[in-house]
């Protein structure tokens, strides 16, 4: 049996493709662009090896676009039959499963699937990757900690890829609250690993949970070697330095890098428009006219009403069309999603609490009915973790609920967002903190005169 970078069996004969294969697994670990062309390289050279068309389908899930289920379906069936013509082993198996229980709707079996291919090769760290990954998906902040914590001694000094599990550990960390440990972690992943965009992004975290813009935007400018190579995920580096620039006040600045590198190139990824149409719903909330902007986001989301992929996606999707105004497009998405929330299964679940009542606050808010567009998205509050992504990119419903119940004079009720708010991020007040507050302080004193 052949051993790969990861000290792990794969059934790949040619030496060649082994190559191809390690430059794939450093090439997803780092979110590089060159990542397709490498396992393209492989299945070429060894069109037999399910493992191989197994990560094909389970990256093309990751894309959360509706035209891509169908290209991880063929993968599956690829790997299907290269499993029967060619022995496989346990992790190989595991990962041909892992696909398949995702088409069926469960991507928590996906990870079940993974952390079984850890209990034997815990220094895999392809799968601790790809479980971090559809965690993250899932908003499992506490399970990336604890699938990640169970493989670090696994991965010591002499383990070639160290540093990138370092960086999923950062992030692990800053997600579930330990600023401190995050930092460190990201930091001295960094050093093994300096093209981790995954690891940088980690630390980048930090700064913005813990109001230290300055630091944020000094890590982002002088690691360019982290990111520049990355796929589209250097877009959302250039948005976190946007958001940091939020924060000291410069608007202008965010504005301009929405423009010269956010959105550089018109993409159509999901992740590429929640960038951006959080971005500019942030600085409409600090009353910047952002143009005619919306309409670029609006066009492609609007192609897009019926994907019920990701709920997260579908929520930013849903940013773009109220910014734009499209009435007939936020109808299809609002009924598209009762419809999903009547449905069963992991994602339909999500779609119920919070998708129902998040999507409602949205068109409430684009519509000038604050009262109750507050009473919406707080009732979404509990259980938005569960959308996926980040603290950072969900932070945009927060500032939305907050000023909904500003405008709304719930200011008893917002102050004590706020205040949650302001506790997640261990008592650091931002710019959006203080601002907000003011606004409160202000308002209670009017009536007082």
């Amino acid at each position: 049996m052949t051993f790969d970078i990861c000290n792990c069996p794969v059934s790949l004969t040619d030496r060649e493709a082994l190559d191809d294969w390690n430059s794939m697994i450093r090439a997803f670990l780092a979110h590089g662009a060159t990542t397709p062309t490498h396992l393209g390289a492989v299945l070429g050279r060894q069109p037999h090896f399910a493992m191989g068309h197994a990560a094909r389908g389970l990256f093309c899930l990751m894309l959360g676009r509706a035209e891509m289920v169908e290209t991880a379906r063929e993968a599956a069936s690829a790997a299907r039959r290269a499993k029967s013509e060619t022995p496989c082993s346990f992790r190989e198996e595991a990962w041909t499963r892992a696909l398949d229980h995702w088409l069926d709707g469960h991507p928590s079996k996906a990870v079940a699937a993974m952390e079984g291919v850890l209990s034997r090769h815990p220094e895999d760290t392809l799968s601790a990757k790809v479980s971090h990954a559809i965690r993250f998906i899932l908003g499992d902040a506490a399970g990336m900690r604890r699938s990640i914590e169970r493989v670090l001694d696994a991965h010591g000094p002499d383990h070639p890829l160290r540093g990138f599990l370092l960086g999923c550990h950062a992030f692990a960390l800053e997600e579930t609250g330990d600023y401190d440990a995050a930092e460190a972690a990201g930091r001295a992943g960094l050093v093994l690993a300096p093209d981790d965009s995954w690891g940088l992004h980690a630390v980048t975290h930090v700064y913005d949970m813990t109001a230290r813009p300055d630091l944020g935007i000094e890590l982002i400018e002088q690691n360019t070697s982290a990111w520049s190579h990355c796929n589209n995920f250097r877009y959302h580096v250039w948005w976190h330095k946007a958001l940091l620039q939020m924060d000291r006040g410069e608007l202008d600045v965010a504005m301009g890098l929405y423009d010269a590198q956010i959105r550089a190139d018109k993409t159509d990824d999901y992740r590429d428009i929640s960038n951006a149409t959080s971005l500019l719903t942030r600085l409409e909330l600090e009353g910047v006219d952002v143009g005619p902007r919306w309409e670029e986001l609006a066009d492609l989301a609007q192609s897009r009403t019926d994907d019920g992929c990701v709920v997260f996606a579908d929520l930013h999707y849903m940013l773009a069309l109220t910014g734009a105004n499209r009435p007939e497009a936020q109808t299809a998405m609002t009924a598209r999603f009762a419809r999903d929330a009547a449905k069963t299964g992991e994602m339909p679940s999500r779609y119920a609490d919070p998708g129902v009542a998040a999507l409602a606050g949205l068109n409430a808010f684009a519509e000038g009915r604050y009262d109750a567009a507050f009473a919406d998205l707080v009732a979404a509050r509990p259980a938005m973790q569960t959308i996926g992504g980040s603290h950072a990119q969900r932070d945009v419903f927060e500032r939305l609920t907050i000023d909904a119940g500003l405008r709304a004079g719930r200011y008893e009720q917002t102050e004590a967002v706020l205040a949650d708010r302001l506790a997640r991020r261990a008592g650091n007040a931002d710019r959006f903190t203080t601002t907000r507050q003011a606004q409160i302080e202000e308002a209670r004193r009017i009536p007082a005169q």
